[in-house]
């Protein structure tokens, strides 16, 4: 395979280097906004670099798109209209207006789009899913989920990332949806700042919580924060009537009892998101190769993209008016 990627920023080379270390991709070409980034990239990689006006000319079997979020609806459909199957990194495009034209413009073409939330290709989070769908847990009663960052993101990032409930628990709402086999309808969310000022001028919060009824009424809850000093903290506990399970309490969660006779965890903590879903990456980028290759259709499509997109807009609602807010009503 030959194969393209648009942004060459962290998880843009990240993701370049894992390409290329696949036995099926015979070559990876590399683009960005800034061609002195990509050609710096594309040194380090031992690959390609074109721009991106050259990148759709460039004989692609798929592409792979991590530039910025207002890059996004772009080229997706750039890729689809050139019969390119398109991986993207969440989220397919940067409001919900946004996200539904670009599903009404690709809707009638067979061309794949499969959406970047690597969580559903950790181990963990999957056999979270297998327990829940066997019946081994029983009947749901609550779920928890936690998203803690270990330090804030740059004030510009914060700036365009939409908020904390679009940019960091959209992945929390994506994967309660995909564990739990139900959808969201009503959720209630609160928000709070007592880190930089930056998150205020954006009109953002640093830390927050949301409780989310889902359609069968199994509770779930959760907790994000941009400032939990112990490392990077990501769990989802799913109770039933008959068991639970945990996802994330490996020996690197940045977590200490203090009940007496009980070893701490051997650590270290995770730094950040690449370290604990490195293997979700890239266990995510070879699924996308079926995808390319025909052998299987995208594990997880624009559609649901926005159906986890909607939580975050209703969170956020929720977070500003101080009320409980149903999905009806941000649906469109």
């Amino acid at each position: 395979m030959r194969l393209g990627l648009a942004g060459t920023g962290r998880i843009g080379t990240a993701h370049a280097e894992t390409l290329k270390g696949f036995e099926e991709v015979g070559s990876v070409v590399v683009a960005d906004v800034d061609p002195a980034r990509a050609q710096s990239a594309a040194a380090k990689l031992g690959v390609e670099s074109v721009s991106l006006d050259e990148l759709f000319a460039a004989g692609l079997d798929g592409l792979v798109v991590t530039a910025a979020t207002d890059a996004h609806p772009g080229l997706i459909i750039a890729a689809v209209d050139a019969g390119i199957p398109v991986f993207c990194e969440k989220p397919v495009a940067a409001d919900i207006p946004g996200t539904l034209a670009v599903i009404d413009r690709i809707g009638a073409s067979d061309v794949p789009v499969q959406i970047g939330f690597q969580r559903r290709f950790d181990a963990g989070y999957a056999a979270a899913r297998a327990a829940v769908a066997s019946g081994e847990l029983g009947w749901l009663h609550t779920l928890r989920a936690t998203t803690f960052d270990p330090a804030p993101p740059p004030a510009e990032y914060v700036a365009h990332s939409g908020g904390l409930f679009r940019d960091c628990g959209v992945h929390d709402f994506d994967i309660i949806r995909w564990v739990s086999g139900r959808e969201v309808e009503e959720v209630y969310a609160i928000g709070s700042n007592r880190g930089e000022q930056f998150f205020v001028d954006a009109g953002d919060v640093d830390t927050a919580a949301a409780t989310l009824t889902l359609d069968d009424g199994t509770l779930a809850t959760v907790s994000m924060t941009r400032y939990n000093g112990a490392g990077y903290d990501v769990r989802l506990d799913v109770l039933g009537s008959v068991s639970g399970v945990v996802v994330g309490l490996d020996d690197r969660a940045p977590l200490r009892s203090v009940e007496p006779g009980v070893a701490p965890l051997p650590g270290p903590a995770y730094p950040g998101f690449m370290e604990r879903f490195r293997a979700a990456y890239t266990t995510e980028l070879r699924a996308f190769l079926d995808v390319v290759a025909g052998r299987a259709p995208s594990p997880c499509g624009a559609a649901d993209a926005l159906e986890a997109f909607y939580i975050a807009e209703a969170c956020e609602v929720s977070r500003r008016e101080r009320r409980p807010v149903k999905l009806a009503e941000v649906r469109r």
